[in-house]
């Protein structure tokens, strides 16, 4: 199963304020316009399953070439069908898309009594800064709901309508479940337009796993020994790291670009069977031994997996087909020819 409906709302912040009548699941909610309608956007701040603190992140100077195609939208709700929910696409996929590290991911509760120390705060302090800004162009991924034949109960406009599920919808379990999907996390960006700045915010409940199935988007079992686990701790350290990437060499691209690896470790990594995946998941087999603390340059071959000039990402698989490790690079990275990028 998948969300029935995804996609993108390019809109402008108007209001904000913290929804307190649901102790179990309150959301912070924003009010928001594009050059016609009006949405409210349903940000979740507590999870009704143990734990119930979120897991966030927000990058006030995020940069990813995804941010290329969100310029070329209009205002307004882009939906993004299933057959167009796939690598290379505008689709958001926390785990694919390696728009950050799981370990980046910080827990919070909902609401304290000081200052900036609840998801509450950490949110509010970022869109106050977009609200009522014409600089500020809000992209909301999600789910839509609406038009509804009644008013909005949060901020009364009619008729009600809007984005929620603003956070990973896949690894989860149990009820939740069915939501589960590949290229179809929520999240929201920020463009303030003045100085060309990205901010990028990301929500995941701790219940849901960081391991996920290809095409189900289901929590998959990793097994440590012999026993069979189901990972639900989002943090997974990486025994092997890409520490650079020659994406635009010296000369004709084809067969020339390389990407670095670092075994991090104390002991010897096997990569038989390792792969590395390119921004459209093509892949690239890896064999051979990483010695501890040694480095290996690996050269593409331009026909398997290719890194294009224009931004990108690269991934490190394991021989089980889980993620170890992943980066991204722009346009800006790439830019200069002969120069490997650092990690």
């Amino acid at each position: 199963m998948s969300l029935k409906r995804y996609g993108v709302l390019k809109c402008k912040a108007v209001d904000s304020k913290l929804e307190r009548e649901d102790d179990k699941s309150p959301h912070y909610q924003v009010l928001a316009k594009d050059s016609r309608d009006e949405y409210r956007l349903a940000i979740n701040v507590k999870s009704v399953q143990a734990p119930v603190d979120l897991l966030y992140l927000v990058n006030d100077n995020f940069e990813h070439p995804i941010t290329n195609q969100l310029l070329n939208l209009e205002l307004g709700f882009t939906e993004i069908k299933e057959s167009e929910r796939k690598a290379g696409g505008i689709a958001l996929d926390y785990i694919r898309g390696n728009f950050f590290s799981a370990n980046q991911l910080k827990a919070l509760p909902a609401d304290a009594p000081g200052q900036e120390d609840d998801l509450h705060d950490i949110i509010d302090l970022f869109i106050k800064r977009s609200l009522n800004n014409q600089n500020a162009d809000l992209y909301v991924f999600g789910e839509p709901w609406g038009p509804e034949d009644k008013a909005d109960k949060i901020f009364g406009f009619k008729p009600g309508r809007g984005v929620h599920n603003i956070h990973m919808n896949q690894g989860s379990g149990g009820q939740f479940s069915q939501d589960n999907g590949v290229f179809q996390d929520g999240g929201l960006f920020i463009h303030f337009q003045d100085r060309n700045q990205w901010l990028a915010a990301f929500f995941a409940f701790q219940s849901q796993s960081f391991h996920t199935d290809d095409r189900t988007g289901n929590p998959i079992d990793v097994r440590v020994g012999t026993e069979p686990t189901l990972p639900t701790e989002p943090v997974t350290r990486a025994e092997v790291r890409i520490v650079g990437a020659l994406v635009n060499p010296l000369g004709a691209d084809s067969g020339r670009e390389t990407v670095t690896l670092l075994n991090t470790t104390s002991s010897r990594v096997n990569l038989n069977g390792w792969s590395i995946a390119d921004r459209l998941k093509r892949k690239l087999l890896l064999d051979g031994v990483l010695e501890p603390g040694n480095t290996i340059i690996v050269k593409l071959s331009g026909t398997d997996i290719q890194l294009g000039n224009e931004g990108g990402i690269i991934t490190l698989l394991n021989s089980q087909g889980i993620k170890v490790d992943g980066v991204s690079y722009t346009k800006k990275d790439a830019q200069e020819q002969g120069r490997t990028i650092m990690f």
